[in-house]
């Protein structure tokens, strides 16, 4: 009980940390009052502590299968640390932030080809838009977009490799999936096929539709300028994670899925050769 409960502990002061940090960061330049933030960051910290604390699962997925959730976090948290120092590299030159402003600027330059994402985030800019401007923007959806690229491989690489969810001993369904109702809808495995593949695409398909639908909601959210620093931190993140963590959602229930029909094979094949006996 202890254990749990120092757990629970260290996760939502992570999670307060993920929510404070790009707002520290950014603290010599944002105009919004802090307390916005800490409310949020204390919710979503007493909402993590709760659901980790809780000896039944409620609403976070994966929660007892490493590393899934452990690399989502990570890649969240790098996103918004580098996103928030690269936008403060103008003002307030450092060696941190200068690292950061090269690294966008090398992932924007490579991931900056026709009808890519990268692409299509720069183009949600008006044509007369200051070219420093678009830059900013160009390494900034290109650090977000490599991050999530590689976070994505790094769930392929511990299913691949590490034999993900197994390798770290049985892997409970109920916990892990808590959402997911396995007694109704039909056959489990069709059902978790069928969603895993859907988070996949709308993950893959996602990057793409949201600067289109931000470019048509545009004159609302005045894009000619890239000076609401939290505003644009957030935005960019989110548009690069959440399709990744579909993705990564996705794979994650196809090897379920994998896992359950290999379980059904195996205890197909031990009844048969019972009734052989």
């Amino acid at each position: 009980m202890i254990a749990r409960i120092a757990a629970a502990a260290v996760r939502s002061v992570l999670m307060v940390l993920l929510i404070a940090m790009p707002s520290l960061i950014l603290a010599q330049g944002v105009n919004e009052t802090p307390e916005g933030v800490v409310f949020l960051a204390l919710l979503a910290g007493a909402l993590v502590f709760a659901e980790y604390n809780a000896r039944a699962p409620s609403f976070v997925e994966f929660r007892n299968a490493p590393p899934l959730n452990r690399i989502k976090f990570g890649a969240l948290l790098l996103m918004l640390c580098g996103l928030a120092l690269m936008l403060r590299h103008d003002r307030d030159v450092s060696g941190l932030t200068t690292l950061f402003h090269g690294l966008g600027m090398v992932f924007g330059h490579w991931l900056d080809f026709p009808l890519s994402p990268v692409q299509l985030m720069t183009l949600i800019l008006p044509s007369d838009a200051d070219p420093a401007s678009l830059d900013l923007l160009r390494a900034a959806a290109g650090f977000a977009c490599f991050v999530a690229l590689a976070a994505t491989g790094l769930v392929a690489l511990a299913i691949r490799v590490a034999g993900w969810p197994v390798a770290s001993g049985s892997f409970n369904v109920w916990t892990n999936l808590p959402l997911f109702d396995p007694t109704t809808g039909g056959d489990v495995v069709h059902r978790m096929t069928r969603d895993g593949r859907l988070n996949v695409i709308l993950g893959v398909l996602l990057p793409f539709a949201i600067p289109g639908l931000i470019k048509a909601i545009g004159h609302f959210l005045e894009l000619s300028s890239l000076g609401h620093e939290m505003m644009l931190t957030w935005g960019i993140a989110l548009w690069a994670f959440v399709p990744a963590s579909m993705v990564m959602r996705g794979i994650a229930m196809l090897r379920v899925a994998d896992l359950i029909a290999a379980q059904r094979r195996r205890t197909y094949a031990a009844s048969d050769q019972l009734q052989i006996i």
